[in-house]
């Protein structure tokens, strides 16, 4: 019998959140058996998500993960065995003091991110003097994730700056949008932000009005994004980067669907997202993951 010819595609990105999980929380069946199949015709996949390492954990053990990870957005690379930081995009503090400024001025407190590996915790929620409170939506996120916590008034209690990769800000979109108006000229060339809907229970919506929904603003160094990410260990393997394909549906993943070989936007997938991409594919809750690793294996893409 003749050998089945190797795949164009070697390394394939995958977006956790509304790409390979689905509305109900979890990863199909029909998507963890694609996976494997991707990696028995010999191609890497590198799951990237805007989750921290802890916060995805249960989702890498479904997947068998053993090949390296960005998390956190793409700030951060991986190592979903031993949880080890392969290479992280740190942010500058200059830019980190003037971002939690302007949170604080808005009454939020902000969630600073840090490496994990580096700094042994997840998240500095810096309060201000005034105290902002944290949203109950994130205290029953960082209860459920079991993600380590600290919470102070200052940035200068940050023993560690340097390992700070991200800052956010949970509230809900109407106030996020109002902080983004003023995040542009605050930030510059000196980062990139996203703001996007939220992962939250049904049961959290019933504090919504009209039209509103939960969102979460993050911004990362210029560098830190999930491209940046999979072309690093692109290099670091010896893939051409128009060997790459990406899959995924929210504004977090536009960087890796223009910047793979392949990018496929899910059918859930945001406009930014479906605009960009080169092939589309079924929505996360009818397996499209699965749907789109076939037509790769199978040449048609």
């Amino acid at each position: 019998m003749a050998t089945p010819p190797s795949p164009r595609w070697k390394l394939l990105a995958l977006d956790l959140d509304g790409t390979l999980v689905g509305s109900g929380g979890e990863i199909s069946r029909e998507n963890i058996d694609a996976v494997h199949r991707a990696r028995e015709a010999g191609i890497k996949v590198v799951v990237c998500t805007g989750r921290g390492l802890r916060e995805c954990r249960r989702f890498l053990d479904a997947l068998g993960q053993t090949e390296p990870v960005a998390v956190a957005g793409g700030s951060i690379i991986a190592d979903p065995v031993t949880g080890r930081t392969l290479h992280r995009f740190s942010m500058d503090p200059a830019l980190v003091h003037d971002v939690v400024n302007l949170m604080h001025r808005h009454g939020h407190p902000a969630l600073v991110l840090k490496d994990p590996a580096a700094a042994s915790l997840d998240y500095l929620v810096v309060e201000s003097e005034r105290r902002h409170p944290l949203d109950p939506v994130m205290h029953w996120w960082f209860d459920a994730m079991k993600v380590g916590v600290r919470h102070v008034q200052h940035l200068h209690e940050d023993e560690h700056p340097e390992h700070t990769v991200r800052i956010g800000v949970f509230g809900i979109s109407t106030a996020m949008h109002r902080l983004v108006a003023e995040l542009e000229p605050v930030v510059g060339s000196r980062g990139t932000y996203h703001n996007f809907p939220a992962v939250v229970l049904p049961t959290h919506r019933q504090r919504l009005g009209p039209g509103e929904n939960f969102h979460i603003l993050e911004l990362f160094d210029q560098a830190g994004n999930k491209w940046s990410a999979v072309s690093h260990l692109a290099a670091l393997w010896g893939i051409d980067p128009a060997h790459t394909a990406a899959i995924g549906d929210e504004v977090n993943d536009l960087a890796m669907i223009r910047g793979a070989g392949l990018g496929v936007a899910m059918g859930n997938a945001v406009a930014p997202v479906r605009d960009a991409a080169a092939r589309s594919t079924l929505h996360h809750d009818e397996h499209g993951v699965a749907h789109a690793i076939d037509r790769m294996l199978e040449g048609e893409w």
